[in-house]
């Protein structure tokens, strides 16, 4: 599965979590996430939050992806 699936998936249960505007507020594109399958059939995604300069990582942004509800979960 891929980032632009997820979005696509998570269009209606989590409508801003990837707006361009979320996106640009964090410093951070589509391309930069990552995606892992987890044992429990879930996808964590993570991508790099970087500060207004782009030139420092502030912290990462990590949700999990249940494909079960096309709903991001904390953890």
């Amino acid at each position: 599965m891929t980032i632009y699936e997820i979005k696509e998936a998570t269009r209606e249960t989590s409508p801003y979590f990837f707006s361009r505007d979320t996106l640009k507020f964090f410093g951070q594109t589509l391309k930069m996430f990552t995606v892992k399958k987890q044992s429990d059939g879930r996808y964590k995604i993570s991508a790099p939050c970087y500060d207004r300069s782009g030139q420092r990582v502030m912290h990462t942004t990590e949700r999990y992806y249940n494909p079960k509800n096309n709903e991001l979960e904390r953890s």
